[in-house]
This record gives C-alpha cells, sequence and structure tokens, in this order.
C-alpha cells in the first residue's frame, strides 16, 4: 500500500495488479478510486461472484447476466469507528436457470468457498505497527 498524496493510496497485492483507494471528498478525497468500506463491500461480493460463476460453470448452467447488489448498515454518524454492521450481498442473475442450482452455488459461495466473507464472519486479529524510515 503507497500513499499517492491527498487520502490516496494504491495498493498492489500478490497478484501484482494495482488498485487505487480514495477517502471521501469529505476527508479531502478526489475520487481516484473507492473507498476502503466500498472496496470491502465489494471485494465480499467479487468474491462470492466469482465463486457463483465458477460452480454454475461447472455444472455447466447457463446465465446470460449477472450482477451483485450489496446493501449494508454502519454504526451511527459521528460514532467512531463506523463499523459496517450487516451486510446483504444480493445475486441477480439473468437467463432461463435453474433455480436450485443458483441457490446451491450461493450456498456452497457463502458456506464453503468465499474466503472474504469468511473473514468477516469471525473475529479477526488485527494487528497495527509503525516504523520510521529516512
Amino acid at each position: 500500500m503507497t500513499w499517492k498524496g491527498g487520502v490516496t493510496f494504491e495498493s498492489v497485492g500478490p497478484s501484482g495488479n494495482p488498485f487505487t483507494m480514495d477517502g471521501t471528498p469529505a476527508v479531502g478525497g478526489q475520487d481516484h478510486g473507492p473507498t476502503p468500506v466500498e472496496a470491502l463491500l465489494g471485494s465480499a461480493a467479487a468474491c462470492s461472484g466469482i465463486d457463483v460463476v465458477t460452480v454454475l460453470n461447472k455444472k455447466q448452467v447457463p446465465f446470460t447476466s449477472y450482477r451483485l447488489e450489496v446493501t449494508y448498515e454502519r454504526a451511527t454518524e459521528g460514532d467512531w469507528p463506523r463499523p459496517v454492521t450487516a451486510m446483504t450481498v444480493r445475486h441477480v442473475l439473468g437467463g432461463n436457470i435453474d433455480a436450485a442450482a443458483v441457490d446451491r452455488a450461493v450456498q456452497l459461495s457463502d458456506e464453503k468457498y468465499c474466503t472474504v466473507i469468511a473473514t468477516l464472519r469471525i473475529p479477526v486479529a488485527v494487528t497495527s505497527e509503525w516504523k520510521i524510515v529516512e
């Protein structure tokens, strides 16, 4: 994670693919990317979506469109921090699809495959460290 100025940061994961996150305009953000909370929620949805597509493809279940809608709740405005307290990932698929296959694919993602959602469901030990370099 590298600071790019203002409140913008670029992250490069083990895959080598970069993405940029930015704060909201209220804290000086310039709309260079999603906020960290948006990235968190998007990561959960993308993780589950990848699983569902993989399962449906493996079972040879065709679909013509797919989108994910994420709704969420946060702690009260003005209280800090403002953690996400609940989220819903809605899978919206198009085509003449077997509902049972979609239900099973979503269930497998929720209960077995999606690392991001599994991580959000458990208490995660978070440690912060710092150092100064010259």
